[in-house]
This record gives C-alpha cells, structure tokens and sequence, in this order.
C-alpha cells in the first residue's frame, strides 16, 4: 500500500498536569509532524499510552486526529489485546472512517501459541473493515510472532503488512524473502532501519520521529532511494538520543524531549513515571549535540 510507505511516526498522547488528554499540545504535535516530513500517522500505538486511555478517550483523540488533518495524511489505529473477541466488538464499535488501516500487536499475557496468534488474527482480519498490519514486538509481549506465522498470515486478503520489531533482521529477511511483493514489512526499530529497507522493508513506524521528524523522513527517504551509507550516517547521529527514549520506558523519554522542545508536557499516565531529573539532563545534553 503505497500510501503507508516511508516515514510512520507513531503520536504520543500529550496530557496536561491533571493527566488530561491536552488537544491543544496534541495538536502542536500533529502540525509539527505533518510540517516535517511524516508520511502517515499511527494512532493508539504503544507510545500513545492506549492502554491507559478509555474507549471514549481513544475515540475522541481519533476524531481530533481525522479533524486537524489539512495534509490529508493516512491515519493507522492502534488496536491490540489479549481478548480476541473483545477487539472484534471494539472493532464494531469503532468508526473507521478515514483509517486507512488497523495496527494490531500479538496478544500479550495468556501467552498464545503460534497456532493461537493465527487463529487469534484472522478472526481479526475477517471481522475489520478496514486492512490489518500485525505487529510483532516481543519486548511487550514477550513472545515473537515466528516468521512462518507471518508469512502464513500474510496470505489473508485482508493482512496487509508487519510492523516488525523484534530486533531480528534474519527473520525479517525471511519474511521479505516468502511474501507477496504487495505485503509490507514495516520497521518498528528506528535504528534498524536502513539495514531493514536495505533488504526490502517499506518504511519506519517511529517513536523519537515524534520529535525529530525532518531527521526520520531524510534517513527513510534516503534508504528507500538506495542510499543506504548515507541514512546510516543519520542513524549513527541518532544513537545517543534514542537509546535515552528507552532507559525509563516509552513513552516517558520522548515527552520529556517534547516538553523541551515546547510542544508538550512531559506528563505520562501511572503507572509510567516522569522522566527523572538524572535522564531529563541527558537528554538535554545528547540533543545539544545532536
């Protein structure tokens, strides 16, 4: 699908001193982005703290998203769990219009098999209106979607592509390898992503995109023309920074890169923490010299 190709940048959910959802920093968030070079936003991911916002809350943040959209920008809503049939209702419930796709990571916590993650999604894909891209990001669910899962998964109409973010180029390289050219595989590592699209990934689903998004189109953009090299250069410069996003889990470090960038609070939902004066400094100093 081209018009999910290139730079995805994965929304935080700026909330004001009262954990409110802050619509005016939200939108700040979405000029910002839509100005600099994001291709499509995604909605309700991880870094959106979806787990923590009601139905009502999520519903309204994709209202806002599809109302201040004067690029015409595609939306992909985050919409995960460990309840199959939960999602499905949640999936009725839903008004899609104006998604472009749905963002879906493999059940967490009952710890499913690999026959129970493709049952699990093509339920999910039978049911949606709109297509399904799998997510497989091991570090929250602690299990990894096997690369014959994704591969037999992929041969559903309605399963359109992976984010991957498992951290194994190999089983990428293996997913490429044995699906349609029409299938995406998506990077959900910024700083594996020249090495992904190097061996035939679409583009980046990113966190730290958030606040750097002019950095995260020009390093997709020139991998995606061949320049493999020179993206890495931008990858190498981005190190520091984006290992900081992690030290005290996401999305706690780029809302405190945003606040002092002026574009949010650094306000996340318990039970995610503030950044600590100690990380808040070093983010601070690695943007300096970034």
């Amino acid at each position: 699908m081209d018009s999910l190709r290139g730079l995805g940048v994965a929304l935080a959910t700026p909330f004001d001193v009262d954990n409110k959802i802050d619509y005016e920093a939200l939108l700040k968030l979405l000029k910002h982005t839509a100005s600099n070079g994001a291709n499509y936003w995604v909605v309700m991911g991880s870094t959106g703290e979806a787990i923590t916002l009601s139905n009502q809350e999520q519903d309204e943040v994709l209202t806002f998203v599809k109302n201040n959209n004067p690029n015409n920008l595609p939306i992909v809503f985050g919409l995960g769990g460990s309840n199959t049939f939960a999602l499905i209702k949640r999936l009725e419930e839903l008004d899609l219009s104006g998604v472009t796709a749905i963002l879906s990571s493999s059940p967490a916590y009952n710890k499913p098999t690999q026959e129970g993650i493709k049952a699990h999604f093509r339920l999910l894909a039978d049911k949606s209106l709109v297509p399904i891209i799998l997510y497989n990001v091991p570090s929250r669910t602690c299990s990894n979607m096997e690369a014959s899962t994704t591969i037999e998964l992929a041969s559903h109409k309605n399963i359109i592509g992976i984010k991957e973010a498992s951290g194994n180029v190999q089983q990428a390289e293996e997913i490429i390898a044995s699906t349609s050219d029409d299938f995406m595989l998506i990077s959900g590592d910024d700083m594996l992503t020249p090495a992904l699209i190097k061996i035939g990934a679409t583009g980046l689903i990113s966190v730290l995109a958030n606040a750097l998004p002019n950095h995260f189109n020009q390093l997709t953009t020139l991998a995606l023309n061949g320049n493999i090299a020179e993206s890495q250069k931008f990858v190498n410069n981005l190190n520091e920074l984006s290992d900081l996003m992690y030290v005290e889990g996401n999305p706690a470090g780029i809302k405190e890169l945003l606040a002092q960038q002026g574009i949010c609070s650094n306000s996340v939902r318990l039970p995610l923490v503030l950044a600590t004066k100690s990380l808040q400094a070093d983010i601070s100093s690695a943007i300096r010299k970034l």
